[in-house]
Parts: C-alpha cells; structure tokens; sequence
C-alpha cells in the first residue's frame, strides 16, 4: 500500500560506488521490462540483496485491482494481493465502531483488531508480542522511521478515487496520502477490464504502507464507510457546494474524487452527505484529480492541527497496533519470523498441558 529498500549495506554501496558501470555490448539484446520494484541500494538494511517483498515480484496496485479469479470468490477463499499487503486480523464491517465519540458525535473508525493470525497449528499473536519480537530484526533508524510514521497516521480522514483511468492519477493520490498521513485509501474500479501499468515512480512504494480497499461501485464504498463513521464529502462545483475552507474536519470525513473528464458520477453524488469544493481565482475551472486530491487531505490536515493540535489520533493501543502491522510490512521474511516463534509458542502450550 516509503520506497522499497534492498539488502545492501551502506559500506558495500560506498565501495563500488567510484566504479562506473559497464557498457553493455552493442550485440546485447536490451533486458525485459519487469513490473517489479526497481532495485535500490539502502543504507537500512543489512541482509544479502534480494528484493524484501513477494515472491511474484510485483508491488503495484495494478495487482489490486485486476478482477478476482471465479474459484476465489467463494467465502474463505484467498482474494489475492489485497488481504496479504494487510497482515493483522480486520474487524468486520458490521462490528461496532469502537471507542468514544469523538466531535460530531461520530465514532473514530480503526480496522485492526489485536490479532496476527499465523499459520494453522501455530498460536495466536498479539501487537505487542510482533512487535517484541521483529524489533531486533529491523535497524534502529527504520524503525525511528517507521514509529514517526505511525504517530502522526489517522483513520479519521480517508481518500476515495472513483474510475479514474489515469493510473498515474492515482499513484499520485496515494503518495500524497502516505505523506499526509491519511492511512485508509478506497478505490473504486468502475472498469475492471481496465489494466494499469507500473506507476512506482510516481507513488514511491506509499500503496506499501497504505490501507487500499477496492469497491465495485460507489454504493458499496459509501455503505461500508458509512458504517464506519464516516460522512462522504464528494468534490463538485455545483450550487450546493461547500467551500472546504467551512468544513469541519475534526469529523470522521471520507473525500471523494472523480474521474478526470467526468467528475464524480451521479450516483456517488446522490448516495453522498456533503458537496464540497476548492475556491480557484484563475481561468480554469478545476484542478487535476491528484492535485486535487492533495489540496483537500492538506487542507484537512491543518484544519485538524488548528481545532485539535494535531493529525494523528490514535490511542496508544491502537498506535501499538499499527506498529505491528508497519513492522510486518517492512519485509516480507518478517512473517516467516513470526511463523517460527508462534509454532515455538504452540508447542510450549501443549508441553505444559
């Protein structure tokens, strides 16, 4: 859903660093293009190079959003790339929003429940256990990173793109996200047989880091999100329109952008809470969709610093929590950590019984 980094030691990379690369012979076929991550040396990391992540070597939300295979869309089944980029169990649509009620009288949504769920015949594990035990695997300034990252995320503002068909639109609004600190990100595919290409030198890797969930339809999204908390707050230059300098922003708020020719549909415009819009002085009359994107989450963003004193929001379990799930994100080996110590775990238990 921070770029990608590869096992390379920082002394290895300043070494061969006075040697130019070599010429590749005229003769020699140019390489394939590859959808995978671009290989980057990075002072962060210490294993031998090989890339952190999945073993089909892609990193892209073109994965998310290809249709599911038929044979998976029976429940239980696996549903692909989505539910492996989220690690820790996920609470249910139809669970109560847990929490006090914050302004507004809406409750504060956060998916993750307390659980990372490993392997069968393997225990259970908490937040605080995945933390204890990945934190000697990850050096000490990627997980000041990761710990700055996580303090300043909340679920209170979240991003929603509706059929857009520039992807690198939407890389873009996910880098935005990622910088912003807004940590949940909806994706509305109107087009499934639409297929998006390697756009991660746009979104920097931030769909890593990011809570991406895709819809089939704006009334899917707004019911789910509506469930959640949220009011919908969809972008539209009409009459009734709010200016997004009026908006409260201390309330659960989704955002909600369009497709680049279009807009926003009709039903997302029916099904929505609010229209809201950005005041422009120049001849245009409307930005583009990811510029667009980014003005509204910053704009939420200092309006929660000025009536809050801050963005991030969560409590401190809920921070531990989210811990969890960056550090199990961080690399994909790091599962097979915690597949081995929750075995050792399982085992101990029946010993003991």
């Amino acid at each position: 859903m921070a770029t990608r980094t590869l096992s390379v030691s920082s002394l290895t990379s300043t070494a061969f660093a006075s040697f130019q690369r070599p010429r590749r012979p005229p003769s020699a076929p140019p390489l394939p293009r590859l959808l995978g991550p671009r290989l980057r040396a990075s002072p962060l990391s210490t294993a031998a190079a090989a890339p952190d992540g999945d073993d089909d070597g892609v990193d892209t939300v073109e994965q998310l959003l290809l249709p599911r295979l038929p044979s998976a869309s029976a429940p239980g089944a696996p549903r692909g790339r989505i539910d492996r980029l989220m690690k820790l169990q996920r609470r249910a649509d139809g669970d109560a929003v847990p929490g006090p009620a914050g302004p507004g009288g809406r409750r504060r949504w956060f998916p993750y429940l307390d659980t990372f769920r490993p392997a069968a015949g393997s225990a259970d594990l908490s937040s605080r256990e995945v933390v204890e035990v990945l934190e000697p695997y990850i050096l000490e300034a990627r997980r000041d990173r990761i710990r700055r990252a996580v303090d300043n995320r909340s679920y209170a503002v979240c991003l929603v793109v509706e059929g857009l068909s520039d992807f690198g639109n939407v890389s873009a609004a996910f880098r935005s996200a990622d910088a912003l600190g807004v940590q949940s990100v909806h994706v509305i595919s109107c087009d499934s047989s639409k297929r998006y290409r390697d756009n991660r030198h746009v979104s920097m890797g931030a769909e890593k880091w990011l809570d991406i969930e895709i819809w089939d339809s704006p009334a899917e999204c707004f019911s789910a999100l509506k469930k959640r908390g949220y009011r919908i707050a969809t972008t539209s230059l009409g009459t009734d329109s709010v200016c997004v300098y009026d908006m409260d922003w201390s309330q659960p708020t989704a955002i909600v952008v369009g497709n680049e020719l279009r807009g926003i549909s009709d039903d997302a415009l029916e099904l929505s809470d609010l229209h809201c819009s950005v005041p422009m002085k120049g001849m245009v009359d409307s930005f583009n969709v990811s510029v667009a994107a980014g003005i509204l989450m910053h704009h939420a963003v200092c309006d929660r610093v000025s009536r809050l004193g801050h963005h991030g929001d969560l409590l401190p379990e809920e921070n531990r929590i989210l811990l969890a799930e960056f550090y199990l994100r961080h690399r994909e080996s790091t599962s097979t950590i915690l597949h081995e110590y929750a075995k050792r775990k399982a085992e101990n238990f029946m010993a003991r019984l």
